[in-house]
């Protein structure tokens, strides 16, 4: 059986250890053992276990998911329910997050094109709402007239 430390798991698995580090202090990945030098050592199946975890954030599960992913992998009970609630949450709140950056590309890409267009070009209408409580959402009605 092949024994990995910490660098050894952590270029295998194309992870930094700073990352690996992380998900032991949350629980989700841990060391199979540690030498008599306290050295972390990790398995075969920790890699495979490293490998998934990693896959499954680049799919977009948070790490809460791929906790619940990985105990589904050790169920008695077939998972693909369980698995296919899952995602579909997680897609739909990839879809709302979507919506919102949609939002904000066209009040960005507005403010771009209305900026420092007015008739004092010292005052730009972007900093103007940027300053104001409605924030992007301010839009004067009369070509120099500033938000509230």
């Amino acid at each position: 059986m092949s024994s990995f430390t910490i660098g050894q798991i952590s270029k295998a698995a194309d992870v930094p250890i700073s990352t690996i580090r992380f998900y032991e202090r949350t629980g989700l990945f841990k060391p199979d053992a540690r030498t008599g030098a306290n050295y972390r050592q990790y398995s075969e199946r920790a890699l495979d276990r490293l490998r998934f975890i990693r896959s499954a954030q680049a799919t977009g599960f948070s790490l809460e998911d791929s906790r619940e992913l990985l105990s589904l992998t050790h169920s008695d009970e077939l998972p693909c329910e369980d698995v296919i609630a899952l995602t579909k949450k997680r897609l739909d709140e990839v879809r709302h997050r979507l919506k919102e950056l949609r939002h904000v590309e066209s009040v960005l890409a507005k403010s771009l094109s209305d900026c420092c267009k007015g008739d004092n070009p010292d005052l730009c209408r972007q900093i103007i709402r940027l300053k104001s409580k409605n924030g992007a959402n301010c839009r004067p009605k009369e070509k120099n007239a500033t938000c509230p």
